[in-house]
């Protein structure tokens, strides 16, 4: 007896489970033919339709200009002032250890990684980088000569009166 209602209930499970999935594929395919009688969805790239921009634009050339960067805030992570294209950032490495960890960035004369980036999140002094902080391109970024996607109107604090 027990089985059996066992049975039954995962029928009747697996029942509501496949008209749940049939409602919301049907769902889904009104939502998209009502989105396509109004025209569209409008995003940054207006009024394209997504199809139709399918080609990654050209990568911005990088400036790679000498010398460190202003910043623009307090706080602001250091801009990268070189190319990074192609360097391995991942999991299993981070090229931008080998010229900015202690020690190569003495026979680099690069600029060594704050301390701040050797302490765990419990506050505890590593020996390496912490994990929290091995991806560099979180914060830092690469300066380019890149058209900016949406208007940014940012003034600094210096410049403020």
């Amino acid at each position: 007896m027990i089985k059996r209602y066992s049975k039954l209930t995962a029928l009747g499970t697996l029942a509501v489970l496949s008209l749940t999935a049939v409602a919301a594929l049907s769902l889904q395919v009104t939502e998209k033919a009502v989105a396509q009688q109004a025209g569209g969805v409008q995003s940054l790239r207006g009024e394209t339709e997504i199809p139709d921009e399918n080609i990654a634009p050209d990568q911005p050339r990088q400036d790679t200009q000498p010398g460190s960067f202003g910043r623009a805030y307090r706080q602001q992570p250091p801009l990268i002032p070189h190319k990074i294209d192609g360097y391995q950032i991942d999991r299993a490495a981070n090229q931008c250890m080998q010229c900015h960890d202690w020690p190569y960035n003495v026979d680099q004369e690069a600029p060594k990684i704050s301390e701040t980036h050797y302490i765990s999140r419990d506050g505890v002094a590593l020996d390496s980088v912490s994990p929290r902080r091995w991806f560099c391109t979180q914060c830092h970024a690469p300066q380019s000569n890149a058209k900016e996607l949406v208007r940014n109107d940012f003034k600094s604090a210096l410049d403020m009166d």
